[in-house]
């Protein structure tokens, strides 16, 4: 189907009616303290709100180990209305205890004060360090400055863009246009995410079985639209768009105690509210939100810590979902598979091995494996029913040299596919994350 909607270059998080953002520094992780923070004076605290009253839906990590402020905001959205979102980056508020609920809590108090809203009505993330306690008087300082400083300009869109960012080489914004009920609808979004990266997020926290809608350094994203949505039917579009984009990525295999998807939508644009699932009006705004979140996590792949090549892994032919996600997933967090993609070589033989230790059902004799580059249906095989073929290495490494192709994987055992996409591991990611 082709897209029902427009790119807007250049825009963020503030192009839809109605949203102003901020970001600011307030130096809450201490200048100096990693190698994440060599970055001199990085904005470090973002606002985000809508001028009314904005349905709201969130998806959040299935980490046991679960942050202060993911506790916060995921008891907040079934209410089902927000304004705002207050965010950090330098410190994750995690492993605080009681005292990181209060901070967390104080976050909102203070933002919804000087907005003159509900605290109830206001949800926080945060991102950095974790066990540290936050530095509260700088907090509270950088949220008075992000406030006085928001604008719905595209630059301040992108300065909130920064603030979010932890060991982000680059800020990660997108935005697009469509018509709904002959209105104009805009659905934006920023995030953040380059290590610590394979999000597994549902609306409650809570681990389900992998399924088609699985809902399954730390990711966060925020989503804008003025589009019109009743809160439930938003939470299903939300839903639907994470479980095929931020839950379909892996940097390093690692999911965050952080992890979070926050949308709102506000109404501002005017067209008739969407209350069904079966409406076009639906799927066509369910359709801009999936291209809104593919595009973010594809950025956040990108722009893995130590990343030099982006891999699509394309999977088909197997019994179950489950199956084929246990699979994908294998192949992609491999330290043997990625390190053989960051030498350009396609080494097919670890990829079966991972294949054959996931938990999916194989069988050795029907799997086929190859390589192409990026959508290309001209695809090379390596394998064949468990075999190699007589390909010559040389020519696959045109492939597996670039610095993005698609590695194809049928297992010859059912009608189920999927795809995941994920990045090789580099000697500068582990200098990176090997500590001082």
């Amino acid at each position: 189907m082709e897209p029902l909607f427009k790119i807007l270059p250049n825009e963020g998080v503030t192009a839809p009616a109605g949203f102003r953002a901020g970001g600011v520094f307030c130096d809450i992780k201490r200048l100096g303290t990693g190698k994440g923070s060599s970055k001199g004076q990085k904005r470090d605290l973002a606002v985000l709100y809508s001028a009314v009253d904005a349905s709201v839906a969130g998806m959040f990590t299935t980490n046991q180990v679960c942050a202060a402020p993911v506790k916060v905001s995921e008891s907040r959205v079934p209410g089902g209305v927000a304004r705002a979102v207050v965010a950090n980056s330098g410190n994750a508020n995690a492993c605080t205890g009681e005292q990181g609920i209060r901070d967390a809590r104080r976050m909102t108090e203070l933002t919804a004060e000087l907005l003159g809203i509900e605290a109830e009505k206001v949800l926080v993330c945060s991102t950095g360090r974790i066990g540290v306690q936050m530095p509260m008087e700088n907090v509270e300082r950088g949220i008075r400055m992000a406030l006085e400083t928001a604008s719905d300009t595209a630059e301040s869109a992108h300065f909130a863009a920064e603030a979010i960012m932890t060991s982000d080489n680059v800020s990660k914004e997108t935005a697009v246009e469509l018509v709904l009920g002959g209105k104009t609808v805009r659905v934006a979004g920023m995030c953040k995410g380059a290590g610590m990266i394979q999000p597994g997020m549902s609306a409650t926290g809570k681990r389900p079985a992998a399924t088609p809608r699985q809902l399954h350094a730390t990711m966060l994203g925020f989503i804008t639209t003025d589009a019109a949505i009743e809160p439930k039917i938003l939470q299903i579009a939300l839903e639907d768009a994470v479980a095929n984009s931020f839950n379909r990525i892996s940097v390093d295999g690692d999911m965050s105690t952080n992890d979070t998807v926050l949308a709102l939508a506000n109404g501002l644009a005017g067209n008739p509210r969407i209350t069904s699932i079966e409406s076009d009006d639906f799927k066509h705004f369910s359709q801009a939100l999936a291209h809104v979140c593919l595009a973010l996590a594809h950025k956040m792949v990108r722009d893995g810590e130590g990343v030099s090549r982006f891999i699509t892994i394309r999977l088909e032919g197997a019994e179950t979902f489950a199956d084929a996600d246990a699979a994908v997933r294998a192949v992609a967090n491999s330290a043997l598979v990625k390190t053989s993609w960051c030498g350009g070589d396609p080494n097919w033989g670890r990829v079966l091995d991972a294949i054959g230790y996931s938990s999916a059902h194989v069988d050795e004799n029907k799997v086929d494996l190859a390589y192409s580059l990026p959508g290309d249906s001209n695809i090379v095989y390596v394998l064949k029913a468990g075999q190699p073929t007589d390909i010559p290495l040389a020519t696959v490494q045109k492939i597996t040299q670039q610095k993005e192709f698609d590695l194809h994987i049928f297992l010859n055992l059912g009608k189920v596919s999927t795809l995941f996409y994920t990045a090789d591991l580099t000697e500068e990611y582990v200098d990176f994350n090997k500590g001082e």
